[in-house]
C-alpha cells in the first residue's frame, strides 16, 4: 500500500511538472521572436533573416490588395502576443492596421519601440508629391510609392532592417541573423544577373499597368509605363479614360498591360480586346498566385511570365 501510494505521488508530481511546463514553459521551451507581417512579402523575408529563431505570421493574403485589407478579429489576438510587427510603411496599412494597434494593447508594437519595424526605412521611394495632396488627386501617398518591394535591390534594405530588429531583441542570435541577411542579400544579386539577363532584350519596352503598383519593378528593368487604367490613384476608369488608354496603345506601340489578379477582369479585358495587346496578371505579393511561394519565386513568376509573353510576340510580328 505505501508502495503505490508513493507511486501514485510520484505520477502526480510528474503530471503536475508537465501541465507547469505546458502552460508557462512554451516561452523557455521556445524562444523564438513571434513576429507579425503586414504581408506576406515582408513575411518571406523576415522568415528568410530569422530562420529557426523566429515564428512568422501574415496578416493580409497574397491575393489581397495590400491597401485594403480586410481586418479580422484574430488579427487583434496575433499582434498582442507579437514580439514584432514589420509594416511596409508609405502609407500603404494606414487604412486598417492603426486600429488593429491601439486595439492589441501590446507595448512591444507601438511606433518607437525596437519590436516595431517600418520596411521602408531608407529606402529611395518614388513618385512623392512635390506640392500639397487634397482628396480630389485621389489616394495619394504623401511618403512616396509604397510598392518598393518589386524592385529586388529593395529588398535587400528591408532585409538589413529586420535583421537589426532581431538583433536588438535577440542578441545571442545576432551572428545567425546577420549571416542569414548575408546570404539573403547574396542570392538576391545572383537572381538579379539572372533577372537582368532575362529582361534586357526587351529594355524600353512600352506598357499599360492599372495602378502604379510595378513603378519600381519597370524602372529596375527597363520598361516604360507609359499609361495608366486607373485615372488617378484608386479611382475607377470612366469610358472616356479607357478610350484615352486604348489611343494611347494604338499609337504608341504599347506591347502589353500589366495588372495584378484581383482588378476588375472586365475593365482590364475591354482594354486589352480593343487595344489588341494581351494582360499579364502578374502578382504583388507573395501568393498571388500559387507558384510565387517566397520572395524569389514572386520575382521569378513576374519575369518568366514577361518574358514569355515578349519572345512569343517577337515570334508572331
Amino acid at each position: 500500500m505505501r508502495k503505490d501510494r508513493k507511486m501514485t505521488l510520484q505520477k502526480t508530481f510528474l503530471a503536475g511538472l508537465i501541465a507547469v511546463f505546458t502552460l508557462f514553459g512554451s516561452s523557455t521551451l521556445d524562444a523564438r521572436l513571434n513576429v507579425v507581417a503586414t504581408t506576406p512579402d515582408l513575411g518571406s523575408i523576415a522568415e528568410a533573416v530569422g530562420g529557426d529563431r523566429v515564428s512568422v505570421t501574415s496578416l493580409a493574403r497574397g491575393t489581397e490588395d495590400a491597401h485594403f485589407v480586410s481586418p479580422r478579429p484574430s488579427f487583434i489576438r496575433v499582434l498582442n502576443r507579437a514580439d514584432v510587427l514589420i509594416e511596409n510603411g508609405a502609407e500603404i496599412e494606414i487604412g486598417w492596421l492603426p486600429p488593429l494597434i491601439a486595439n492589441a494593447r501590446n507595448r512591444d508594437i507601438q511606433t518607437g519601440r525596437p519590436g516595431r519595424v517600418m520596411a521602408s526605412e531608407g529606402v529611395s521611394l518614388l513618385d512623392i508629391p512635390s506640392g500639397p495632396v487634397d482628396r480630389t488627386m485621389g489616394d495619394v501617398h504623401v511618403s512616396g510609392n509604397p510598392h518598393f518591394l518589386l524592385d529586388p535591390l529593395n529588398a535587400k534594405i528591408v532585409a538589413e532592417n529586420i535583421a537589426a530588429a532581431f538583433i536588438e531583441l535577440d542578441s545571442e542570435g545576432a551572428d545567425d541573423y546577420r549571416a542569414a541577411m548575408e546570404a539573403f542579400k547574396e542570392r538576391i544579386d545572383e537572381k538579379m544577373e539572372e533577372w537582368t539577363a532575362a529582361m534586357e532584350p526587351f529594355e524600353g519596352t512600352k506598357v499599360i499597368a492599372y495602378h502604379a503598383t510595378f513603378r519600381y519593378f519597370a524602372e529596375r528593368f527597363g520598361f516604360d509605363v507609359i499609361g495608366l487604367i486607373e485615372p488617378l490613384p484608386g479611382i475607377e476608369p470612366s469610358p472616356r479614360h479607357l478610350q484615352s488608354i486604348i489611343r494611347k496603345i494604338e499609337n504608341e506601340d504599347v506591347r502589353m498591360i500589366w495588372a495584378e489578379p484581383f482588378r476588375p477582369s472586365r475593365t482590364v479585358q475591354r482594354v486589352s480586346t480593343a487595344g489588341g495587346v494581351p494582360v499579364l496578371r502578374l502578382p504583388e505579393l507573395v501568393g498571388g498566385v500559387p507558384e510565387a511561394e517566397d520572395y524569389f519565386s514572386l520575382i521569378d513568376y513576374n519575369v518568366r511570365r514577361i518574358v514569355a509573353a515578349l519572345d512569343t510576340n517577337s515570334a508572331d510580328a
